[in-house]
């Protein structure tokens, strides 16, 4: 097996992005640029990955602090493409057998597209990924002779009327034996408009000792687009979203309308999931077969039954729902909270580090934290698990056929057993024995001549 090289360049400085945060931080699909690159390189399973940072190095790096895999070079002063790959070029990069080169701010190429390049230039082939586009301005030129062979590449600037009119344009992308890239990096001059190493000169290095070069393309387009401005990076984001719908709408999920959805992570669905409007999801969100999503919801690290209904205007951080539950609508699960099947949690309850059980509800306006419910338990509007001393966290545990009415305080640590009522309006600080009803006992008064505080007129 060939021994495999990442070079990945990220030290442009993105003076378009206009922002104090380094461009390669910016996030498409809820995560930096920067990290989709690496996670696209760690699936080639190379030996060694090296980024190439520069402007804002030290907030790059920081970002990146957790991951204790990749090795990192300064490129100061920053001289161009070549000599960015140069400042890689040390070490353990030098004793593989392939170098593969990545870019910090095109962050959308597929593993399939880059498998090809190193396969490719793993049977000592200089392998290039380049496409033919319908607007190419700005961009490199692919030169070929008259057999098709590329010749050169030709960067925007340095290029002549003629050469303006190719369409065939560079991406950078490239893959070759590390032995020839060490050979030719040092051979690189500067005899260009920008005045800078250009990467792109070893093709000519290469055409010139007589080596074959292949070309390559990516399936898509979107797959070689770079970022240098807020619009592109909006752009960028809208076309992966509408990947991402694709590839949903494909496998059987109903997208009321494909345009507005965000996945930030990845999201797994059963067949015949509906999802409406502007919804979002963050981390790793499945949902089973039948799922009904409502409009404004967001979900992060969440797992759903099927059957299960999302109501519009709800948020699930880091639970499990249960089949044929009904959440919401305005209603919000916390992290740590386990909902069983056929619960009903419904508008502006909110739930928190919480089990609850097969067939419970809690239909309206109540806080269930760090609590334990069991089965077929109802909670009344307007319920408090008052979970929280000042200092500490206590628990509640409503066993199972508990009927609470509204308005009621479950002071922590505190149980309701099995089979119990608890009144409107009750405060409960001791446990409730089984099969009782529990009620603060009090008197209702009606003062006669009683008259109502008046603000006094104004002047």
């Amino acid at each position: 097996m060939q021994s495999l090289s990442v070079v990945i360049l990220a030290a442009g400085q993105g003076k378009r992005m206009k922002s104090a945060l380094p461009k390669v931080l910016h996030d498409v699909a809820g995560k930096p640029m920067l990290s989709h690159v690496i996670d696209r390189a760690n699936a080639l399973s190379p030996q060694i990955i090296t980024i190439v940072y520069g402007h804002a190095g030290e907030a790059v790096r920081a970002a990146f602090a957790h991951n204790n895999t990749l090795t990192w070079t300064e490129q100061s002063p920053q001289l161009g493409t070549g000599h960015a790959v140069l400042q890689a070029m040390s070490g353990a990069a030098r004793t593989t057998d392939v170098t593969l080169v990545l870019y910090g701010d095109v962050p959308l190429v597929s593993v399939a597209t880059l498998k090809t390049l190193v396969d490719d230039a793993a049977t000592n082939k200089l392998a290039w990924l380049t496409m033919n586009v319908s607007n190419p301005k700005g961009l490199g030129r692919i030169v070929r002779d008259t057999n098709g062979r590329v010749r050169e590449i030709v960067e925007d600037k340095d290029a002549n009327d003629e050469q303006r009119k190719i369409t065939e344009i560079n991406t950078g992308f490239l893959a070759c034996p590390t032995a020839w890239l060490a050979r030719w990096l040092p051979m690189l001059g500067r005899n260009n408009a920008q005045g800078e190493y250009y990467l792109t000169d070893i093709l000519k290095l290469a055409v010139d000792e007589g080596l074959t070069v292949d070309t390559h393309s990516p399936q898509h387009e979107w797959e070689i687009t770079g970022v240098n401005s807020r619009d592109q990076l909006a752009a960028l984001e809208r076309t992966y979203q509408m990947e991402i719908a694709k590839n949903l709408m494909e496998a059987g999920v109903t997208l009321r309308d494909p345009s507005r959805i965000d996945v930030r992570g990845t999201l797994v669905c059963g067949e015949d999931v509906v999802i409406d409007i502007n919804c979002i999801f963050e981390g790793s969100v499945a949902l089973g077969q039948g799922v009904l999503i409502g409009a404004q919801c967001i979900l992060r690290d969440c797992q759903i039954g099927e059957g299960t209904r999302i109501l519009p205007f709800t948020m699930i951080d880091s639970a499990t729902i249960g089949m044929n539950a009904r959440i919401g609508p305005y209603a919000r699960i916390r992290p740590g909270s386990t909902l069983a099947d056929d619960v009903h949690i419904g508008n502006f309850v909110e739930v928190k580090a919480s089990a609850i059980g097969d067939g419970s509800k809690a239909n309206h306006l109540s806080y269930i934290g760090d609590t334990t419910v069991g089965k077929n338990v109802n909670v009344g509007a307007g319920t408090i698990t008052c979970n929280y001393d000042g200092a500490n966290k206590h628990r509640t545990v409503i066993e199972d056929n508990v009927h609470i009415g509204s308005d009621v305080q479950l002071v922590a640590p505190v149980t309701v057993h099995a089979g119990a009522t608890v009144a409107a309006g009750t405060t409960i600080w001791k446990d409730v024995p089984a099969n009782t009803l529990a009620l603060n006992e009090k008197t209702q008064l009606a003062k006669t001549g009683w008259q109502r505080p008046k603000k006094p007129e104004k002047k």
